[in-house]
Parts: C-alpha cells; sequence; structure tokens
C-alpha cells in the first residue's frame, strides 16, 4: 500500500485533509454552459476535483431494445434502454479537454471514469492525473488492467462487487504494477436505502486490502458521507447538480451546490473535530479546571476546632485541595481561624 497518494497537488493519506469528488454525471443535461456552471459551483462549495464520465452510448452498451437491453430492475430509470439512457446521460468528448481546462483554471482537479480502452486513450491524451473505475465496469479486469498501466492513481468503487470481485480488481492493478489504489465502498442503489449502506465496510476495506478507502455516495442529503469521516474515509465522491428541478438521469440522487457547500464545511469541521489521541489538556481545559471542585471552608473555624463535614465541603471553584483528601483531614484541628469562603490548604492543618 502507498502510504500516501498524490493526485496533482493534492495528498490522500491518513493525516491529510478528506479528497472530495464532485460527480458531474449527466447532471449538464447535454448544455454545454451548465457544464461550466457546474464546475464554478463546485469550486465555490469547496471540492478538491471535478469527475467526468467519458463513454458515448455505442461504447458502453449496444443499440438495442430486445429484453437484454430492458432497464426494468426497479431503477428510477425504468422503462427505458440502456442507449437510450445513455445518449441523454453521456457528456460529449468534444467538451472534455475544454471542461478540464476550465476546471484547473478555477484550481480544481479534473478527471474521469472511462469505460473503454477508446476512453482510456482519449483521457491519456488530455493527461488526465487519475483514473476511476465506476462499479458497474469492476469486473472487466482487462479494462482495470489497461487503465492501472498508465501508472496513475485508481479510485475503484464498489458498488456491486463481491470480495472476490475487488481482489481481482486490486491484483489487476498490481499486476501492472499499479499500488495506488484507492477503494470506495459504494451501494449501487439510487437513491441508496441508509440500511443498504453498511458504513462500517469502510475501514474494513482499508485493513483487508492495505489500501486508502473512502465513499462513493448515492444516498439522499449530506449525513451518509459526513459520518463516514469518523470511520476513516479519506475520500468522497457525490454527484452534484445546479437544480434537482431541472430533472436529468440522476438528479434526484445529486445535491445542489448549497447543499454540496454544507456537507464541505461539515466535513472540514468533522476533520478538526477528529483530531488524534490525546490526554493532553489544552489552556483552555487548564483554565477550565479553576472551575471544577475542591475543599472549601464553608464556614468560620477557630484555631484548635475540628474539621468536620459541617464546616468543610468539596464544591465549585477549584482553588482549594482536591476532595479525594476530604476523609484524611476530617477530625483534624485548624492550626489557625479560617473564615467561610477561603479554600483549604494544607499549612491549614494542624
Amino acid at each position: 500500500m502507498k502510504d500516501k497518494i498524490k493526485i496533482e497537488n493534492k495528498i490522500i493519506a491518513e493525516n491529510s485533509p478528506v479528497f472530495i469528488i464532485a460527480e458531474m454525471s449527466a447532471n449538464h443535461l447535454q448544455n454545454f454552459d451548465n457544464a461550466v456552471k457546474l464546475i464554478k459551483e463546485v469550486k465555490k462549495a469547496g471540492v478538491d476535483a471535478i469527475k467526468l464520465q467519458t463513454y458515448t452510448p455505442d461504447t458502453i452498451t449496444l443499440d438495442c431494445d430486445n429484453k437484454y437491453f430492458q432497464i426494468r430492475q426497479g431503477t428510477i430509470w425504468d422503462g427505458t434502454t440502456l442507449h437510450k439512457l445513455y445518449r441523454e446521460a453521456y457528456t460529449p468528448w468534444e467538451w472534455q479537454p475544454k471542461l478540464k481546462k476550465i476546471a484547473e483554471q478555477e484550481g480544481l482537479i479534473c478527471f474521469s471514469s472511462p469505460f473503454d480502452k477508446t476512453a482510456v486513450d482519449f483521457l491519456e491524451e488530455m493527461d488526465v492525473p487519475a483514473y476511476k473505475v465506476a462499479s458497474f465496469e469492476i469486473n472487466d479486469i482487462p479494462l482495470i488492467e489497461y487503465m492501472a498501466s498508465k501508472g496513475k492513481p485508481m479510485i475503484i468503487a464498489t458498488g456491486i462487487a463481491t470480495l472476490s470481485d475487488i481482489e481481482e480488481a486490486v491484483n489487476a492493478c498490481k499486476r501492472v504494477g499499479n499500488d495506488q489504489i484507492i477503494l470506495l465502498k459504494c451501494t449501487s442503489a439510487y437513491p441508496a436505502p441508509l440500511e443498504d449502506v453498511n458504513l462500517k465496510t469502510i475501514p474494513n476495506l482499508a485493513e483487508t486490502f492495505n489500501v486508502i478507502s473512502g465513499l462513493s455516495d448515492h444516498t439522499l442529503g449530506i449525513e451518509v458521507p459526513i459520518a463516514s469521516i469518523a470511520l476513516g474515509a479519506k475520500v468522497i465522491e457525490k454527484h452534484v447538480t445546479l437544480s434537482r428541478a431541472d430533472g436529468g438521469p440522476d438528479a434526484v440522487f445529486s445535491l445542489e451546490p448549497d447543499e454540496l457547500k454544507q456537507m464541505v464545511e461539515s466535513i472540514r469541521n468533522i476533520e478538526k473535530a477528529l483530531g488524534t489521541v490525546t490526554y493532553e489538556l489544552t489552556e483552555k481545559q487548564k483554565k477550565s479546571k479553576d472551575h471544577s471542585r475542591s475543599l472549601f471552608i464553608v464556614r468560620d473555624i477557630k484555631a484548635g476546632e475540628k474539621f468536620t463535614e459541617e464546616n468543610i465541603k468539596s464544591i465549585r471553584p477549584g482553588f482549594g485541595l482536591p476532595p479525594k483528601y476530604i476523609n484524611e483531614i476530617l477530625g483534624k484541628t485548624a492550626g489557625k481561624d479560617l473564615y467561610k469562603g477561603s479554600p483549604l490548604e494544607w499549612k491549614y492543618i494542624k
């Protein structure tokens, strides 16, 4: 495993900030200006990268409407064919170099999911800095090998994969000398039901395959990606749209820009809160100890008078002796006159 993976100027490692990817997918609605607006909006939201998808209807499926190509698995796309869906969803290839340039001008990393070897060759000409293997391509081992052979970081979604499928994909990368592997826990349902997400798999992926792990999320809302940070996710991918009301194949489970911004801010806050394992007190915590409990004189005491539960007590604030000494002090006598509201100190005890 690589202790760290670098994608352009971003380091992805155990102690680095989470790498946040906005997935454009089909949410440009076949309109170049929408694609540009999306790039600018996700930049404002604070993500690290924008991801495209590189296929055409004919590179990903067949123009056929027999039963094998009908979508009828209980998805939001039921009632059409694969070819018709991808005709509506694909990102024209001539846009992609232009979109990459615009993204980079905005300070974003831009890369893509290729769906066949011609797409890999096209993206190599674009000089993308990483590759994403989509969940439904995880069983295309020759394609994964071809991608990995380019020597760039491989981000692999596991939405329909068994443990052995994941192992095969990881081994395919390693066979061609690429160990820059990130595995994303993914639930390939659109939208994904919360009870099917199983975030606890994220640390197990990292441990089982000795890789960096993260989340490709298709749930509604932002709670799931935020929660995944506490379980060690170092990469988050989420679909984004200018407006769900605009429709489109992925709109239902995509975030709008203000929601994406809220997600990014929450992730950054959680990162700060996670911190490190420590029992050292900060200066603020040390100061707060002034408000802890300690032993105080709660009734005037004459010199020679015994300390009792009526004249000394454990109360706030914390300027007297620690409460643990009270049984040792009870029954002993005062060495001088003591007054109500004074912190008890050893020098006052005879």
